[in-house]
């Protein structure tokens, strides 16, 4: 009930009057059944953006860390996820990939919308990176289709570390379904479940017309903080009189 609540009289009219977002291929979408929609990761306000839009309900694997935070803060914004019916998936250790996956595929066998980041993580200069098989595996194990789809703009307005977003025009862009029928019973195939995932991307690659890293993001983040960290020690600030 909370779900419709936040999408039809809080957030939802709220996300549309600030964002106007502008829709485009929402007939891709289907109006019964489960599907994957595959989409790049931008910004936050990507999580409650495409919901606000959709007519159907749509359910997102969410990062943990959304509902472990500390204070008030973090038991507020746990509470608004569980009530917003978003998963938690532990991103870490061995098994939080098939963590991931059996949440997903407890989704799909509701025949409700899945909504998943193949990235991983958000992008934190606004390419999109390498997508992970986790995608993969739950299109072919359920044999659903997987929408792809593009945010365009949310990166410019709420780039990572921004609280309160900028105004700035945001397209939400839809593409045809796709179909992978053809590799049924080839989901432990290592080959198969990487052809598949990289046409997903190259699918939302064509929506969204970024620049494409064949890097997992979460890899490029992490050299990238190891490099700043570097120069700081190479070229420590000295302290001012």
């Amino acid at each position: 009930m909370f779900y419709y609540v936040l999408k039809y009289v809080l957030l939802g009219p709220l996300l549309r009057l600030v964002f106007r977002p502008r829709i485009e291929g929402l007939e891709h979408v289907p109006a019964t059944g489960a599907a994957i929609v595959a989409g790049n990761h931008l910004s936050f306000s990507d999580h409650f953006l495409m919901p606000a839009i959709l007519k159907r309900r749509i359910t997102f694997l969410a990062k943990k860390e959304y509902f472990t935070g500390p204070g008030i803060k973090g038991r507020l914004t746990a509470a608004f996820f569980r009530s917003a019916g978003q998963i938690p998936v532990d991103r870490t250790g061995k098994e939080a990939g098939q963590a991931a996956i059996r949440e997903g595929l407890g989704v799909l066998r509701k025949d409700e919308l899945l909504g998943i980041y193949p990235e991983g993580t958000r992008s934190h200069d606004g390419r999109l990176y390498k997508g992970k098989v986790g995608v993969a595996v739950m299109a072919l194990k359920a044999g659903v289709p997987v929408i792809p789809c593009a945010m365009i703009g949310t990166f410019e307005a709420q780039p990572p570390g921004k609280v309160i977003p900028n105004i700035h025009p945001v397209t939400i862009r839809f593409g045809e379904p796709l179909d992978f029928s053809r590799y049924a019973g080839m989901e432990n195939e290592k080959a198969i479940l990487r052809a598949v995932t990289d046409e997903i991307m190259y699918a939302i690659l064509s929506l969204s017309e970024q620049e494409y890293v064949d890097q997992y993001a979460a890899v490029a983040k992490a050299e990238e903080a190891a490099a700043k960290a570097e120069q700081g020690r190479r070229f420590p600030r000295l302290p001012l009189r």
